[in-house]
């Protein structure tokens, strides 16, 4: 069983009708029998052409996902307007100025949390290493799972605490193993994490790569002896840590420092590729760490890094965010009779979704379908070369701003209930027009005859 990265060309006519079936048409068109999409992105269009890259999962012994394709999408009933309630998505491995390393969008988490009841986000927006400052009224989850919950299929529930399971490679090097279980001691005895530990012999194989839009990807052998094991587990566990060696070419370590944010992370993509996996076939939070690869690579000194890389530069483990962030991640359901259970937050709960510029995944879409307002932000600037004016926006439902801070303000706009455009200047004229009716069979009264 492998997930591997897969890039084609469709037209730019698919998203004539029915979006999201001709998505499903025109991917599975380019893809070999049995692979399953669980990560979708648009890296550049213009009018006749979409490039698409695509995450597949194929294999021997390959359990399909309980909740469906990434592309089944589910009308949303009609908003809910008690709370106001933002949905934050900064996509892992595109190289994104605010997001594209350690947990470096967590500031932009923490301002647009204050001007909202709740915040959605996920794991490249808040994993800072041994850091996690995500807001009390946030949500921590997997990137896949906040495409599903703007598709319609599936829900999200708060938990006070999840039963974590963290697997490890069984790395030839104990002393990274001990670290990853002191790792877990530290959130056991500091903030009453729930962990038990697995450790996975013969380890999964990642690696990373970038494709040829320069986002991070990569490729992950030995996924079968992971769901095996989870399998045997599922009655123990409510959400997944994974800690794996991710294999890079060795003179990446130092040049990503010494390029000082110029380099895309190349670790993060291929993360995303697993936990989508993991997430979309149990139906559980995840997220991954990146483990060492030798005691040569961790003595590395990087010297003084630029200040949005230094949360990597001051870890061992890379792990404490991520087992506080899942310690109390919402846990999902995706039947219908349980998203409409009181306290479940749906697609028609979300007030809106905040993105950077030039963004085209499945949120985006599923926003677009279900009305949720798109605010995007201009100066996150990323590798994806789409405009995003060119998508058929109803009138107010899209954004463009210049920063987070206008963002926030947009966010405070909407959730006043005001024209974000009525604080502006110069103020539009009002527009007005004429409706004159057609030729009609009825007869005025004063003419008509008795």
């Amino acid at each position: 069983m492998i997930i591997t990265e897969q890039e084609f060309t469709i037209p730019a006519a698919t998203f004539a009708g029915d979006q999201f079936d001709a998505l499903t048409k025109a991917v599975s068109f380019h893809l070999h029998d049995g692979a399953i999409p669980i990560r979708f992105a648009i890296t550049r269009s213009d009018n006749q052409h979409h490039r698409c890259e695509v995450a597949v999962i194929e294999g021997a012994g390959l359990s399909r996902p309980r909740s469906g394709s990434i592309f089944d999408f589910n009308h949303r009933l009609a908003p809910v307007s008690t709370d106001f309630n933002v949905a934050l998505v900064v996509p892992t491995g595109i190289g994104a100025d605010i997001g594209g390393h350690a947990g470096d969008a967590s500031p932009v988490a923490r301002l647009l949390a204050e001007a909202c009841d709740l915040l959605v986000t996920h794991p490249n927006v808040a994993n800072a290493s041994d850091i996690n400052e995500l807001p009390e009224n946030s949500m921590y989850v997997e990137g896949s799972v906040i495409c599903r919950l703007l598709m319609g299929t599936a829900g999200l529930y708060r938990a006070r605490k999840n039963r974590v399971l963290l697997i490890i490679d069984d790395h030839k090097d104990e002393m990274f193993v001990s670290a990853a279980v002191n790792a877990v001691s530290a959130g056991r005895s500091s903030y009453g994490l729930e962990c038990s530990v697995l450790r996975l012999k013969p380890p999964i194989e990642m690696s990373s790569q970038y494709s040829a839009s320069g986002r991070a990807v990569g490729t992950v052998k030995g996924l079968a002896h992971l769901f095996q094991a989870l399998e045997s587990r599922r009655e123990d566990f409510d959400a997944v840590a994974v800690s794996s060696v991710i294999n890079v070419p060795h003179e990446y370590h130092q040049a990503y420092f010494d390029q000082r944010g110029d380099m895309v992370n190349p670790w993060g993509g291929v993360e995303a590729m697993l936990t989508h996996a993991v997430s979309a076939i149990l139906d559980v939070p995840s997220a991954h760490a990146p483990m060492f690869e030798s005691r040569e690579i961790a003595n590395t000194d990087p010297g003084v890094v630029e200040p949005r890389m230094a949360a990597e530069a001051i870890s061992l483990t890379f792990l404490q965010s991520v087992l506080k962030g899942l310690h109390r991640a919402p846990r999902l359901v995706t039947t219908d009779d349980e998203m409409r259970l009181p306290g479940v937050l749906t697609a028609r709960d979300i007030s809106c979704l905040v993105i950077p510029e030039g963004c085209v995944g499945l949120p985006t879409l599923a926003a677009l379908a279900q009305g949720i307002p798109v605010i995007a932000v201009k100066e996150n600037h990323n590798l994806m070369q789409n405009d995003l004016l060119n998508l058929p926006w109803p009138e107010g439902q899209f954004f463009q701003v210049a920063n987070y801070w206008e963002a926030a303000g947009v966010i405070s706009a909407l959730r006043a209930g005001i024209d974000p455009m009525s604080v502006r200047r110069p103020l539009a004229a009002t527009r007005h027009t004429v409706y004159e009716a057609e030729g009609t069979d009825e007869v005025p009264a004063t003419r008509r005859s008795s």
